[in-house]
């Protein structure tokens, strides 16, 4: 009697153990695939942490991080599902045994102030990592020792179809986000967000106080600049730009947003966001490398812009010739001012994106690929869709993924049951026959 208890509670405990990894790994990969971008640049963090820059740009990452992604998501679901009982365990054990041992060296040197486990939708500290991934080591040991304890949720008959079809769902969707932007946006700027009312710092707290370095070359030498003593002589020339904590303290969700004048230097920040009218902004940290296959709908939406009264503005951390280069090779004729590249990176997942704002809200976010044309654009925006907030919530969105996953799957699943019984039908009736 006491040796079933004993094997009840292993089982139990073992099914417990399954479904923590199960739903661990399916939210990590989800997450990543929503925003794969997002995650090139944390492999490009990591890499360039580790001393291997070489390998931090080009089509390396992007590879890293589609495989990260749909490899994490796989594991969970076949962990939820008990397919592969054996394979399954295996690899959440070695995959465990990795970024264990990584978290903990992350916790003592800090290259990287966050791992980017699950993205933006849950930042942790990478101590609070370490803890969490030795829990999950834990329950990997015993999930891969007692394997046989696990049960299955499905036969082995469409088991098969599962792991395709997941696979083939991931993929795409990772791919759709990667085109699109994320479909779930966990960033402060994401649509909807008041920029100003992000920044605020609630009363009694002490703000963390920033700022921004910019660096400017003349004659070889480089030199780095702050507002304070922006360089009157415009035989410098501008090189980069990036923000830097100068002490801490309380950080509202956004703390970074800092537009500067191309011209002059001056600071656009309060003028933009109190603009009660609609500002375009473009958003390109890098332009030597966007992607310049949407210039013409650009061109059309800075004239549009100019047409109805709007402001249009290309805010960048692209050296003054980068600049220079690419007003000459996409007839670009808007103004441009700077901003830090890791605040641009933030903003929007496409280099170029575009952004609506008015008042200081983010109405609309567009990738390159799928910027409103001349079509859309008929008529002054307070009288289009674009021009107001879209009312669908983060559920609806939800559900929405929801369906796209489980529906097919589910007609898939019992296609391929009555496949299967019709087959068997046959077979029985055949086996009767000749006999």
């Amino acid at each position: 009697m006491e040796s079933k208890h004993l094997h009840k509670a292993m089982v139990i405990g073992t099914n417990v153990c399954r479904f923590l990894l199960a739903g661990t790994f399916l939210f990590s990969g989800f997450v990543k695939a929503n925003d794969p971008l997002g995650t090139v640049y944390k492999v490009q963090d990591y890499l360039e942490a580790w001393g291997l820059f070489s390998l931090s740009t080009g089509v390396v990452p992007y590879l890293f991080a589609l495989a990260m992604g749909v490899l994490e998501f796989l594991i969970g679901i076949y962990l939820f599902f008990g397919i592969r009982r054996r394979v399954a365990p295996l690899l959440t054990l070695l995959f465990m045994s990795f970024m264990t041992p990584l978290t903990l060296w992350l916790a003592i040197d800090n290259p990287i102030s966050d791992c980017g486990c699950f993205g933006d939708a849950v930042v942790l500290t990478n101590w609070e990592t370490f803890f969490k991934n030795i829990v999950l080591l834990a329950a990997a040991i015993v999930v891969f020792k007692h394997n046989d304890c696990l049960f299955k949720l499905v036969t082995r008959k469409v088991d098969w179809l599962i792991s395709l079809y997941s696979a083939v769902f991931i993929i795409f969707f990772s791919l759709f986000c990667l085109q699109y932007l994320p479909i779930f946006d966990f960033r402060p700027y994401h649509t909807g967000a008041n920029i100003p009312q992000s920044m605020e710092i609630p009363e009694g707290e002490k703000p963390t106080t920033y700022e921004t370095i910019f660096t400017y070359e003349k004659n070889g030498e480089k030199k780095d600049f702050t507002i304070e003593n922006f360089p009157s002589d415009t035989t410098w020339t501008f090189v980069s730009s990036q923000t830097v904590v100068k002490e801490k303290g309380y950080e509202p969700p956004i703390h970074d947003f800092a537009i500067t004048s191309m011209e002059d230097g001056t600071d656009l920040t309060e003028e933009i966001l109190n603009d009660s009218s609609y500002t375009f902004l473009l958003i390109a940290p890098w332009l030597h490398i966007a992607d310049d296959s949407g210039m013409d709908l650009i061109n059309e939406i800075y004239d549009y812009s100019i047409e109805h009264g709007y402001r249009f503005l290309c805010l960048t951390a692209s050296t003054e010739e980068d600049i220079a280069s690419w007003q000459e090779n996409t007839g670009a004729e808007y103004p441009f001012a700077l901003m830090d590249e890791i605040t641009l990176k933030t903003i929007v997942r496409s280099n170029p994106g575009l952004v609506l704002l008015k008042k200081g809200t983010v109405l609309q976010k567009w990738s390159v690929s799928n910027l409103p044309d001349e079509y859309q654009l008929k008529a002054p925006l307070d009288e289009l869709p674009f021009g107001h907030l879209n009312k669908k919530t983060t559920l609806h969105k939800l559900l929405e993924v929801f369906i796209w996953f489980i529906a097919p799957l589910l007609v898939l699943t019992v296609g391929d049951l009555i496949w299967l019984k019709i087959r068997n039908r046959r077979q029985k009736k055949e086996q009767e026959a000749s006999n």
